[in-house]
């Protein structure tokens, strides 16, 4: 992620009243939630019906609306536009399987940086079930898989937004991959 300073301080401006920062923040922030929602939707089934700009859009009008979080810096805002993004698409498969009632569930491709490694793809709601049972079983574990995975921040980006080191984002996502691997194998 580029790393501009004008974010944090949008960020601030605009948790502290000053409604025109975040006028100045979308063009900032604009080209980072359009990677990250390209990221999500490569992972989609390629015949997916929401396109990556209507996923960031929606992202961005629930961001906007969120009063009551309280804004650290670029980082922190990166990571909950990854997890309303993961909802929204989580949101989008679950419309969609309801709809067919019973059809197929809706498949995650997974890209050489996934969770899984050689698995060419995996169920979307599997994997946001598996990735819950991790996060009430060890949630700093689980919420270093959804910054890596689904925000795709770096380790030192995720050490920064949940404060702690750099060395125990590394361990702590080597054991939540394979620990998801193996409850995802378990579970197929």
């Amino acid at each position: 992620m580029d790393s501009s300073p004008d974010v944090t301080q949008y960020l601030l401006d605009w948790r502290a009243g000053d409604e025109q920062a975040l006028n100045r923040l979308m063009p900032v922030v604009y080209r980072e939630l359009y990677r990250l929602g390209q990221r999500s939707m490569r992972r989609e089934r390629r015949d997916h019906t929401l396109q990556a700009t209507a996923l960031i859009h929606e992202a961005y009008l629930q961001l906007i609306q969120q009063r009551r979080v309280v804004w650290q810096d670029r980082s922190h805002f990166f990571a909950v536009a990854a997890t309303m993004m993961r909802r929204i698409l989580l949101h989008h498969a679950e419309r969609k399987h309801s709809a067919k009632r019973g059809g197929p569930q809706p498949l995650l491709q997974l890209d050489e940086a996934a969770i899984l490694g050689h698995e060419p793809s995996v169920d979307l709601l599997a994997l946001d079930q598996a990735i819950e049972t991790l996060q009430q079983l060890d949630p700093r574990s689980g919420r270093v898989v959804e910054l890596k995975f689904f925000a795709g921040l770096t380790a030192k980006e995720i050490a920064e937004v949940l404060k702690i080191s750099e060395a125990t984002v590394k361990r702590e996502w080597r054991m939540a991959r394979a620990w998801l691997q193996h409850h995802l194998s378990q579970a197929a």
